[in-house]
């Protein structure tokens, strides 16, 4: 409850200056970028974003699930974005265990089945992100010309390393 009251007082105090309510429904640099949720990664500061400017689409490990190839074609068919961006970074925690592995340990714990589960873990940082952008674009309903660009963060240095 600590945090909640915390939140809810930021909102307040943010919503007293509040100043996009008038920004367009479509991101303004035609971009969407898939990232990971690491909560170290403030995807709009190290990409120089502001409100307004892009999707940001995250989950665990920056994949390009059937969910975010879903907002990927919401944005752009529908909102007109043109290029795409996938962003894994370094000491991420899909790195540090198996689906395999926390399938069971899940299983035990809860006393359920968790081998469907799928938890797109992986080994590799620089072919994970090589893997998710062929995911993108291989997609039918993306068209096969729009730029999709993959790039590893360093948390440690905050720098960008394109992934070819």
């Amino acid at each position: 409850m600590a945090e909640l009251n915390n939140i809810l007082a930021a909102n307040k105090e943010y919503s007293g200056g509040f100043k996009h309510g008038t920004l367009a429904i479509p991101p303004s640099r035609k971009l969407a970028v898939l990232a990971c949720m690491d909560a170290r990664l403030t995807v709009e500061d190290f990409l120089g974003l502001g409100t307004g400017d892009a999707h940001i689409i995250r989950n665990a490990g920056g994949i390009a699930t059937d969910d975010a190839i879903r907002s990927l074609i919401i944005s752009h068919e529908l909102l007109g974005t043109q290029e795409f961006l996938v962003v894994n970074h370094t000491d991420c925690g899909m790195l540090t265990f198996t689906d395999e592995e926390l399938q069971k340990k899940l299983t035990q714990k809860y006393k359920a089945d968790a081998s469907g589960l799928k938890f797109h873990s992986f080994p590799n940082l620089e072919q994970n992100v090589r893997n998710q952008v062929d995911k993108i674009k291989s997609t039918p309903f993306l068209p096969k010309d729009i730029p999709v660009y993959g790039f590893t963060y360093d948390v440690r240095t905050g720098k960008l390393g394109r992934v070819i």
